[in-house]
């Protein structure tokens, strides 16, 4: 049975169009890790002329090497590629590149191309090398370069010093899922199983994917996190592991935000790392998009200590609250009595501060529906007399200011009351 692949229309249209434009492309692809970036890929070369798809891995050049041959043999029916004895990347690919004769474009498609490059530094040379003296006069290559490590990617790839600078025709920067593609997944739920679901899921189809709506919401955090044996239970650990060295640093950062946003010096006093450390593993973290950093949004000068930083990613978020720390708990009380002590009483907590995040996410389509039409900036905003849950700075001036309260946390009108009593706090110019 073919697995139904949702959404990202735009994507695969840009894709598309791509192809069918006269001329060699170039476009890069990058987000972070499990958004669907090699299923974009995959969905899109089902209707390309012809296409190598090579995932890099940790491996040495001459078997990551061999292997593009191998799988370029086999998909462009070139038997005789697989034995090709190259010297290098620069002679396989002018060997695959050459073989192909049209019509339509050649897609070449390199996912997890940082793996590749930290096995041969000189590819990204190489690559502008044939971009530049053959495939670009050709018009017959559709060159595709993924990767997850986003950092990475705007500097190796897209950025100033990188060889390829300048030479891409598009790029496509893979988000997750919005709350209401996320939806989708599961339309018979309603909408705050919808979102309390994205509240944990955050975006990712394959997360997504995994929670039933044929079960409640705590149902699933049951069956596909609590348990060992569940396939959410170690996914943050593999994920960071597969990414990073120096685990227990990182671990120690992310446990000091599973409560909420931070300064750094708050950051650097919870786990005990240096200011001047701090900054190389917040940055890293951000790059693998786990982490994001938050302004006070007034219109307002903005000043280096105004910045907090927050868990972005649902999962780890959740999973830095309620598993890592618990771990030896959950082993010993089980799935569901671990659900029944250790989570359920602080899901509405939880909830709430996650339906903040919601809330801002939801003001640009409201302005939509509204027809504003000047550019504006959503956040929140705090200092040391005030908190506003949600900001939206236009810059037709009007500022909107909200106030987000989850489930039966109070009356309407008293959380009315408490927005107007801050309203007159707000730095409004």
């Amino acid at each position: 049975m073919t697995e139904t692949f949702w959404g990202r229309e735009k994507e695969l249209l840009a894709l598309r169009r791509a192809c069918e434009a006269g001329g060699s492309q170039f476009l890069p692809i990058y987000g972070r890790r499990r958004v669907g970036k090699s299923e974009l890929i995959l969905q899109f070369i089902k209707s390309a002329p012809a296409a190598v798809y090579f995932l890099g891995k940790k491996a040495p050049p001459e078997l990551q090497i061999r292997e593009f041959l191998e799988v370029a043999a086999q998909t462009l029916g070139e038997p005789l590629l697989a034995s090709f004895q190259a010297g290098g990347w620069k002679a396989a690919l002018e060997a695959v590149v050459s073989r192909w004769k049209g019509p339509g474009k050649l897609v070449l498609s390199m996912d997890e191309f940082q793996w590749t490059v930290e096995a041969s530094p000189e590819l990204p040379s190489i690559l502008q090398e044939l971009w530049d003296r053959r495939w670009r006069k050709s018009g017959n290559v559709f060159l595709i370069l993924c990767g997850s490590y986003v950092g990475f990617m705007e500097r190796e790839v897209l950025g100033e010093k990188s060889p390829l600078f300048g030479r891409r025709t598009g790029q496509i920067f893979l988000k997750p899922f919005g709350h209401q593609e996320a939806a989708l997944f599961h339309p018979r739920l309603s909408p705050s199983q919808k979102a309390m679901t994205y509240f944990i899921t955050g975006g990712i189809p394959l997360y997504l994917k995994l929670f039933s709506q044929e079960l409640s919401v705590e149902q699933n955090i049951q069956r596909t996190i609590l348990d060992e044996f569940a396939p959410l239970f170690r996914e943050p650990d593999f994920l960071l592991r597969e990414e990073l060295r120096e685990v227990e640093k990182y671990y120690a950062v992310l446990m000091a935000l599973s409560e909420g946003a931070l300064p750094s010096r708050d950051i650097a006093r919870r786990t005990g790392i240096g200011d001047r450390s701090l900054h190389y593993y917040l940055q890293n973290l951000v790059e693998l998009g786990y982490l994001g950093r938050r302004y006070p949004v007034a219109d307002i000068p903005r000043a280096a200590r105004h910045i907090r930083y927050e868990v972005t990613d649902p999962l780890l978020r959740f999973w830095f609250r309620f598993v890592y720390p618990q771990t030896s708990s959950l082993l010993r009380l089980g799935p569901v009595r671990a659900l029944d002590t250790l989570v359920r009483p602080h899901l509405p907590a939880y909830f709430g501060r996650c339906f903040e995040g919601l809330c801002r996410e939801a003001l640009p389509s409201l302005y939509e529906k509204e027809g504003v039409s000047a550019s504006f900036e959503v956040g929140e905003y705090w200092d040391k007399n005030v908190q506003v849950d949600v900001v939206g700075l236009r810059q037709d001036g009007w500022v909107d200011l909200g106030e987000c309260k989850w489930g039966n946390r109070g009356s309407p009108a008293s959380a009315v009351a408490e927005l107007k009593a801050k309203v007159p706090l707000y730095p409004n110019r």
